[in-house]
């Protein structure tokens, strides 16, 4: 007995060595799989965020013969300063005031259309989701052509009236301009949020919807009292994300109108980019950059503070 003992004694440092060393070969297994991503994430991410910080507060252009010099305060001054920074406040403000919730709801409303159990319910989950799978500047052209005053648009609204309405210049008319950009902005991206609402609506156990059933629930009171909160993390997800890409519009803009007429279209982030490249003054667009850092992650803090899980 005492001989096994000492044998188990002995054995015991050789499997510590063991498990230490395959320990240390996941440890470095696992860094060696994740560096890439942390690379990337320094490189494209930490690194030009950190030169924002840093350009803020200079003069720097994207062309000059002569170095950069530290001037404090004085582009963040000059942008509060500026009408046309006010006005691309304004324009996203609108853009994502209308966008959040119409969007929002709209693929809830999918969501619920797709997920009932009918007869070619993959075919329609298909169609919806078919834009969010195309370009947006391949979108925007298209819809660029289709608001144009001998388009198909004013072509349908002319056929409906019999002759009597002609259609405005959607994209030139300063009324019109931003309406015309938010109808195409949700019907490319309501789809992706069906689909994050959709997964929502399938994680609700089914068992909750057959005691509302036999508790004699309408439709209307399982939504309110199953369906609703069950998506409480869902929608979370989906109001925070679809507020980020609002306030990040740029793409439409840049295509479809370039921020006009009369700068009735330009956002913040059209106006970083025009500023930083069009214009080359990189200083004043990274001024531009970090007051929308901050207006975005405020937001952002806010609505999740408001869709918190209350206790």
């Amino acid at each position: 007995m005492t001989t096994m003992i000492a044998a188990l004694e002995r054995l015991r440092p050789v499997r510590r060595s063991r498990t230490t060393s395959a320990r240390r070969r996941e440890s470095l297994t696992a860094v060696g799989m994740a560096t890439p991503a942390v690379v990337l994430l320094i490189v494209f991410l930490v690194v030009p965020v950190a030169l924002a910080f840093a350009l803020a507060f200079t003069d720097a252009r994207l062309v000059s013969p002569t170095p950069a010099r530290f001037v404090g305060l004085r582009n963040f001054t000059l942008l509060f300063q500026d009408p046309v920074f006010y006005k691309s406040l304004r324009n996203t403000a609108y853009f994502a005031a209308v966008v959040v919730p119409l969007q929002a709801g709209l693929a809830l409303l999918l969501a619920l259309l797709v997920n009932a159990k009918v007869r070619g319910v993959n075919f329609f989950r298909t169609v919806y989701f078919l834009p969010v799978v195309t370009s947006m500047v391949v979108v925007s052209l298209l819809w660029t052509f289709l608001y144009r005053q001998d388009g198909l648009v004013n072509h349908i609204i002319s056929t409906l009236t019999l002759g009597h309405v002609d259609g405005p210049d959607w994209l030139g008319d300063p009324a019109t301009a931003m309406p015309a950009i938010i109808l195409m902005s949700v019907w490319q991206g309501v789809g992706f949020h069906m689909i994050i609402w959709l997964a929502g609506l399938q994680t609700i156990p089914a068992e909750l919807y057959e005691a509302a059933d036999l508790d004699g629930a309408t439709r209307r009171h399982r939504f309110r009292h199953v369906t609703w909160p069950g998506l409480r993390a869902t929608r979370t997800f989906v109001l925070v994300t679809i507020t980020i890409a609002a306030f990040s519009l740029f793409t439409q803009i840049r295509v479809m109108t370039q921020g006009g007429p009369l700068d009735s279209t330009t956002t913040v982030v059209h106006q970083a980019v025009h500023t930083g490249y069009d214009q080359q003054q990189t200083a004043y667009a990274a001024a531009i950059s970090l007051v929308f850092f901050v207006l975005v992650l405020s937001v952002s803090l806010v609505q999740r503070f408001l869709t918190r899980e209350k206790d």
